[in-house]
């Protein structure tokens, strides 16, 4: 095996020859870092059907190019792999841009390829607000979680009625983050936090931590674990710790009401409070195409790793037209700043300073409709930009 290369130079040499030998083959490759094993595995299933949602509706050929993706299994949080099969990707397979990223911890790891190598590179989900300070030619298409955070710690104090609150998250970046940004609003609007705790990350148990949260009995729990199988297995610890969302109120990220997660709740669901960017019944024509697309490629709905793939691949085949088909990564980074368009999930943009996306917040109850537990949209927040950066803006 090539040993990979790491020094500025040769991966930008390496990458220049790429540019060259895809240029002339007439091809953009994009390698695509996904864990499609292990813990996450299905995060990266559904990000790939997403990524190829796209790529059905829209053809694989844009500005004259054959895109061609190359996708690589990292097998869950594993930076150093992140990282080396991002080098790998550059050097060996000679690709033009680099996306895909479902966690952070590899998103920040391979962010220094992108930056040393001048890749272009789309986060189609890792939702830490740092991700994009790694590298100037990265953008994010998915969402940071202090959007939804800081949204709905301000929303909860002024227009949900709540004043007492719990927090309980995961003990990594994002965990942090969305924790940090809710506990922050929450507490300029007027609530106070009556306690805090965090868990590991892959964490198979929640009855010691939701029990700590039911003898304080706060009026709230405000709740954050990554998507794939802790959703499920939280919400099974809130019902046989005697939690009812209709009485204490739960309060967390999109992840939390997935719709598989949903159905292994059930009716212990019902009251759920979310703030999320996107949900698969959303009534436009945009998202019921998607939908459409998306379940005759996989059998199952669109989530928001589905999501985060199908608008990434739309960030890239706007910026290679804006650019004619050049792959440099400066001239793809400038087209896709302030690119704006009507995503499944309504109105979005690539703010041209930060790079990251802006977009509609929505406000969601679980709900049963159909028979089912649903997530039923009942308020929003428009142009919602990532507040971390927002509030760096004023320093």
């Amino acid at each position: 095996m090539r040993k990979a290369l790491t020094g500025f130079a040769s991966l930008a040499a390496a990458a220049l020859v790429a540019a060259s030998s895809a240029h002339a083959q007439g091809t953009v490759k994009i390698g695509v870092i996904l864990p499609l094993s292990g813990q996450f595995a299905d995060t990266g299933i559904q990000m790939r059907t997403g990524i190829q949602s796209y790529m059905k509706q829209y053809g694989d050929t844009v500005a004259g190019k054959k895109i061609e993706l190359i996708i690589k299994d990292v097998g869950g949080i594993n930076p150093p792999l992140a990282k080396r099969l991002s080098q790998e990707l550059v050097v060996r397979d000679k690709v033009d841009i680099l996306a895909g990223y479902v966690l952070t911890p590899n998103a920040l790891a391979a962010g220094d390829v992108s930056k040393e190598a001048n890749k272009f590179m789309v986060v189609m989900n890792a939702a830490t607000s740092i991700i994009t300070e790694k590298s100037d030619k990265m953008i994010r298409t998915s969402m940071t979680l202090p959007q939804s955070g800081d949204t709905f710690g301000t929303w909860a104090a002024t227009k949900g009625g709540i004043k007492t609150c719990y927090t309980m998250v995961s003990d990594y970046g994002p965990g942090h983050d969305v924790e940090q940004s809710f506990i922050k609003a929450f507490a300029a609007a007027g609530g106070k936090i009556t306690g805090s705790v965090r868990y590991p990350v892959a964490n198979p148990d929640f009855a010691a931590f939701v029990q700590r949260a039911k003898d304080l009995n706060p009026e709230c729990i405000f709740v954050f674990v990554p998507g794939g199988t802790q959703p499920a297995a939280i919400a099974k610890a809130f019902a046989e710790r005697g939690i009812d969302p209709t009485k204490t109120k739960i309060l967390g990220t999109g992840e939390l009401t997935g719709e598989q997660s949903l159905q292994g709740m059930g009716k212990t669901a019902l009251g759920i409070l979310t703030a999320w960017h996107y949900d698969y019944k959303q009534d436009t024509k945009e998202n019921k195409e998607f939908v459409r697309i998306h379940n005759e490629l996989s059998k199952r709905n669109p989530d928001l790793f589905s999501l985060g793939g199908y608008d990434g691949m739309h960030a890239i085949y706007e910026a290679l037209k804006k650019t004619n088909g050049n792959t440099d990564g400066t001239a793809l980074v400038n087209a896709a700043k302030g690119l704006k368009w009507n995503s499944p999930r309504g109105p979005m943009s690539i703010d041209p300073e930060t790079r990251d996306v802006v977009q509609t917040i929505y406000i969601r109850k679980v709900e049963m409709r159909d028979g089912e537990p649903t997530n039923v949209i009942f308020d929003k927040v428009e142009n919602v930009k990532d507040p971390v950066k927002e509030e760096m803006k004023k320093k």
